[in-house]
């Protein structure tokens, strides 16, 4: 609660800060414009003083220049009028006489129509330079940014391509391994029995040699479900989809269930939208990941606590999500979360999220998480409504 105001005082706050790079070019204008004016009138000076000796009229163009080019088509227009008017008044005051007295208005007009044009074709320059300018950039950046992506995604298939080939060695690995092991169990279980044999002659020795093939059996159980889940998860069958009413399915499949939460003392509660529509999904699967969700849940309350299942509508998908109110999880449980093989269980294989990840992903879904320390964890999944719904 304290960051959230400091924050949106900063966001606000920032509102009122004056930009640097707009306020530099404002002053820029404003000393071009001074620097225009200056010039002209130093120019008309030197005009008047000289009596008209030195043909320095074309000059003027040189503060006009200036100041559209720096400062604007408003500014070039204003100097070139106070250029027009200087060499007007120089002309009257020091200039040579004219047969008519109109011959330096009308001199007068056409200098500030030549500055005129002069201005207006310097800027029209300038805006297309500009333009022009920042065309090239734009198609830069984004030439650029395309050879980033292909790049990246370049990498990315390179990658992919390793981890395939990895993964596939890794499956075929795992099962190579998981044929010696059932051979192991069963030896382990002949073992038990010539065992039994000797428990008359040597009672002591035999409980410890059943202890230690208890403990044996036991790992080689674990070696054996983790190979299962891998696996499941690097040859995940292809999904068999129909059209499925959430509610009816979810309904039925949370009764299996309910002995299991009422054995660890877990209150489910239940949030259906009574008018959604059905999705289009691997009926099995999903509910395979539903499964996993639930038992995570119930896992982080081992005192008992509160389940909630809901479903609704957001858009042209249905949410499904599945909340505890147990210990939550930390920020390296969030983050890796649906990395395979992390798990925080002692006897979990770091697959079960990965594979639920999967599952998703292959129904055009979406599975998020949101996790508080000490408050709980809600999970949920985006799935595309049926065809038609």
């Amino acid at each position: 609660m304290n960051e959230n105001p400091n924050r949106l005082v900063k966001v606000c706050s920032s509102k009122f800060q004056v930009n640097p790079r707009g306020e530099f070019r404002a002053r820029s204008k404003v000393a071009a414009t001074a620097a225009a004016v200056t010039l002209a009138i130093v120019l008309g000076l030197v005009d008047y003083l000289t009596g008209r000796e030195w043909a320095i009229s074309a000059f003027y163009l040189l503060p006009t220049c200036f100041a559209g080019w720096v400062a604007g088509r408003s500014a070039g227009f204003a100097v070139g009028a106070l250029c027009t008017g200087v060499w007007f008044l120089s002309d009257i005051l020091g200039g040579p006489t004219y047969q008519h007295p109109l011959i330096p208005v009308w001199n007068a007009i056409m200098l500030f129509v030549f500055f005129f044009v002069v201005v207006w074709l310097l800027t029209a320059f300038r805006s297309s330079h500009y333009y022009l300018e920042q065309t090239v950039e734009r198609r830069t950046a984004a030439l650029r940014a395309e050879m980033e992506e292909r790049k990246r995604l370049e990498h990315a298939k390179l990658q992919a391509e390793r981890l395939a080939v990895v993964g596939s060695m890794a499956a075929q690995v795992a099962h190579e391994i998981r044929n010696p092991l059932g051979s192991i169990f069963l030896n382990l279980d002949l073992i038990g029995e010539e065992l039994n044999v000797f428990v008359n002659s040597n009672r002591r020795s035999a409980a410890e040699c059943q202890a230690l093939l208890r403990e044996m059996r036991s790992q080689v159980l674990r070696i054996r479900q983790v190979l299962q889940d891998y696996l499941r998860f690097a040859r995940m069958p292809k999904s068999e989809r129909a059209v499925v009413s959430l509610k009816g399915f979810l309904e039925e499949k949370l009764n299996f269930v309910q002995p299991l939460l009422d054995q660890r003392r877990v209150d489910l509660r239940k949030t259906f939208d009574p008018s959604l529509p059905p999705v289009y999904a691997d009926a099995e699967q999903l509910w395979e990941v539903l499964l996993n969700l639930i038992r995570n849940a119930v896992d982080a309350m081992p005192a008992g606590g509160n389940l909630t299942v809901s479903t609704k509508r957001n858009d042209a998908e249905v949410l499904v999500s599945v909340s505890d109110n147990g210990r939550g999880m930390t920020e390296e449980e969030a983050r890796n979360l649906f990395v395979p093989f992390f798990t925080t269980k002692s006897d979990g294989t770091g697959l079960g999220l990965a594979y639920a990840q999967q599952v998703i992903n292959e129904h055009g879904g979406k599975i998020d998480c949101a996790t508080a320390r000490g408050k709980g964890s809600t999970f949920s999944i985006q799935l595309p409504l049926a065809v038609g719904a």
